[in-house]
């Protein structure tokens, strides 16, 4: 596809270039992982989950959006190792954003009774 075409095409908000993958084998290698997602473009970074939480996770980071959404596509539910992969495009978890705003209004909360105000919350 040729470059100038490439910026007519409006992509949703939720594309990016940081793919998350799930359900990837215990044991595959950071090379497997560069010849898997590398057909697809231009890799930046790969990360792979080493921690009991993370393990079988991988964040990979494509240097173009649309190589990111080319692997995406394709790739999800690709079968490796007899486990199907999850493909997504990372978004910041929603469990941060809320802890944020949790945090936010307890602060309000406090300057709010250290003032004297009074002012109802809305929700």
């Amino acid at each position: 596809m040729a470059l100038g075409k490439r910026s007519a095409i409006r992509l949703p908000p939720e594309v990016n270039r940081i793919l998350l993958v799930k359900n990837l084998p215990y044991n595959i290698s950071a090379e497997e992982m560069y010849d898997l997602f590398g057909k697809y473009g231009a890799i930046r970074q790969i990360r792979v989950g080493n921690t009991p939480e993370t393990k079988g996770t991988a964040l990979v980071v494509y240097e173009d959006i649309f190589d990111a959404k080319n692997a995406c596509d394709h790739l999800s539910g690709f079968n490796v190792c007899n486990r199907y992969l999850v493909v997504l495009y990372y978004q910041r978890n929603k469990q941060f954003k809320k802890a944020d705003t949790d945090k936010k209004r307890e602060t309000l909360d406090n300057l709010r009774a250290k003032y004297g105000l009074s002012t109802p919350r809305s929700k």
